[in-house]
């Protein structure tokens, strides 16, 4: 589980998709040779259909930062 600053962003940007009707999503395999460990994801809030980071995309923080904010 993500703790301090690492956490304080992963909420802020939750917080931005919420905003902008979306929903942030983290994978929750713990193997970390797992295809999708680490995994972060957009939703649409109405639809609940991948707006960006699905299929066989591996966004971390960063890129889901860049989307909502770009």
């Amino acid at each position: 589980m993500a703790t301090g600053p690492e956490k304080v962003r992963e909420n802020r940007l939750r917080r931005a998709a919420k905003r902008q009707g979306l929903e942030l999503h983290k994978s929750r395999t713990r193997d970390p040779r797992a295809l999708d460990y680490g995994r972060w994801w957009l939703t649409s809030a109405a639809t609940g259909d991948t707006v960006a980071g699905g299929g066989d995309e591996r966004w971390d923080l960063q890129q889901v930062e860049r989307y909502l904010t770009g």
